[in-house]
């Protein structure tokens, strides 16, 4: 496979952390894959994404804004635990602005990415919303439902346990690729991102901007669930063992009965395949779905 990188300089060292690889390195935490903190790969230690549409302190209407939530001991990011990996500028405004040294991993905190000026230039930064704002970790968890929350830091260590870059990569190719897939990633989107989990070989799609092309969570749903329910000669493996025990409602899932209906579906005794059960919150289907419709 031919690698393909925008690199916007030449000296490493002084490339600045894009908006992008600050979300990333947010929404993934520090823990990543293959780490002594979570031997077993089950997406321990890891923060929460959260969609806020109102201020969680005092109730006012705001424009939708991402806030990532590390509970108390929750390990803080490589980009708050070292800003200078973030480059300069970056690193300042975060520092300066965004008071992320005030931070407490004990205590836990909430941060939100932030646009400021920086030696004329427009750019992002992290801001400790705890500081800032007064959003702790109760307070905005205390102010949204399920629905607003996304485990895409677990569903980054489950892409990496399931061996989903075995077949799929995160990083497309030149040429035609870039008018399919999407852009090729930046070098600063790499900033506090450990491990990146690019691929190394591609037996089907790149899976960049897939949250772009297909954000749809029922697709999703059915597609990990049993691939051939949408495209019936797929070759991609089943992962419905990763829907656990029960549903989203606590109800005991019946594999048998559900292969059963399905086996009748495929020889024309069903209409209709047998629906998918809805994944629990604390599930590691619905960790790598939130995980994979991130990827835009």
């Amino acid at each position: 496979m031919m690698i393909t990188l925008y690199m916007p300089s030449l000296n490493i060292v002084e490339v600045g952390s894009t908006e992008m690889g600050l979300r990333k390195g947010l929404q993934y935490g520090r823990i990543g894959g293959f780490s002594v903190e979570d031997p077993f790969l089950k997406g321990e230690g890891k923060p929460l994404t959260v969609i806020l549409k109102q201020d969680p302190q005092t109730g006012e209407q705001i424009e939708p804004i991402y806030a990532y939530v590390y509970k108390s001991g929750i390990p803080f990011t490589s980009a708050v635990r070292h800003p200078r990996i973030m480059g300069k500028g970056v690193e300042d405004l975060s520092l300066e602005t965004g008071r992320i040294g005030e931070a407490s991993q004990d205590a836990g905190a909430v941060f939100v990415v932030s646009e400021g000026r920086w030696n004329g230039k427009k750019i992002h930064y992290i801001e400790n919303a705890t500081a800032t704002r007064n959003w702790t970790p109760d307070v905005v968890m205390g102010s949204v439902t399920d629905a607003d929350v996304r485990y895409i830091g677990a569903g980054k260590i489950m892409f990496v346990k399931e061996g989903c870059w075995w077949c799929h990569t995160l990083l497309p190719e030149e040429t035609q690729d870039w008018q399919v897939f999407g852009a090729p990633p930046r070098l600063g989107d790499f900033n506090s991102e450990s491990p990146t989990a690019l691929g190394s070989d591609r037996k089907a799609p790149d899976l960049l901007h897939v949250g772009s092309r297909n954000s749809s969570r029922e697709w999703m749903m059915m597609h990990f669930f049993n691939p051939r329910l949408v495209q019936p000669h797929s070759i991609m493996p089943r992962f419905d063992y990763l829907w656990g025990e029960v549903d989203a409602e606590g109800n005991a899932i019946d594999y048998d009965k559900w292969r059963a209906e399905y086996n009748e579906y495929t020889a024309g005794k069903r209409v209709y395949p047998p629906d998918v059960p809805m994944p629990a919150a604390n599930s590691e289907a619905r960790y790598l779905i939130d995980f994979v419709l991130n990827l835009k």
